[in-house]
């Protein structure tokens, strides 16, 4: 190499060195930038859906799926949901088998007519921290129980808000939730559950209703005669 080619080879190495570092400073700032342009929307989001289900009531209906991964089983349900807060529900199957889960925030019954078989036990077992979708009777455990990230941040003031959720505490029947929010006014249209080996439990939420009371007895179940009771622990 003669010594002209060596000066511009280090003339032109000295000038990428001397760029490089604002390069990289500048995506350093761009992604600096997006995460609180993310975070600040995911804010914006919850602060949305807390003051849409702030209401005391509320009832809304759904399709379930749930898939079990290993066996690759999937099972659609359909029914309706009612919601009191703070920690009042009440599931009720219709197809494809009849079932009823109900909660007054503390007591819970699992009623399933045609096994004339009610199971009972304690809400925090199946709904404590948001699970089971217990969210629902009281959204600020979103804010408290989870990270919550925007599942991308290319999106357009019309396109759905698609929420990833991880819980604090992560549980084997809990380890991730997706939410899809709409934009206009940030009603949860479907819920996605994960547990730890990937079963799916998928949740699509239609025909809200926030302008409805309930007395605090719908929460509440009678056991009917002759019908086999199950403790749970």
């Amino acid at each position: 190499m003669s010594i002209k080619h060596l000066i511009v080879t280090l003339v032109f190495s000295t000038i990428i060195l001397l760029w490089a570092p604002a390069f990289s400073q500048d995506i350093v700032k761009r992604e600096t930038n997006s995460k609180v342009q993310s975070h600040e929307l995911v804010e914006t989001i919850l602060d949305g859906i807390e003051k849409r289900y702030s209401t005391p009531a509320f009832s809304a209906n759904f399709i379930q799926q749930s898939t079990i991964k290993a066996m690759n089983i999937s099972d659609t349900a359909t029914g309706t949901i009612k919601v009191k807060r703070p920690g009042m529900m009440r599931w009720e199957y219709y197809s494809p088998d009849p079932q009823i889960i109900i909660t007054d925030g503390d007591k819970l019954w699992i009623y399933r007519p045609e096994d004339n078989q009610v199971m009972v036990g304690h809400a925090p077992a199946l709904f404590k921290d948001g699970k089971g979708a217990g969210f629902l009777s009281d959204m600020k455990l979103l804010r408290d129980k989870f990270s919550v990230f925007l599942e991308t941040t290319d999106i357009s003031e019309k396109d759905d808000y698609y929420l990833r959720l991880y819980p604090e505490e992560q549980t084997m029947d809990l380890a991730a939730i997706f939410l899809v929010v709409d934009p206009e006014n940030y009603v949860i249209k479907s819920i996605v559950t994960y547990n730890i080996y990937e079963d799916e439990t998928r949740i699509w939420m239609t025909d809200y209703n926030f302008d409805v009371e309930f007395e605090d007895d719908t929460f509440e179940f009678a056991i009917p005669k002759g019908v086999d009771i199950l403790e749970m622990e």
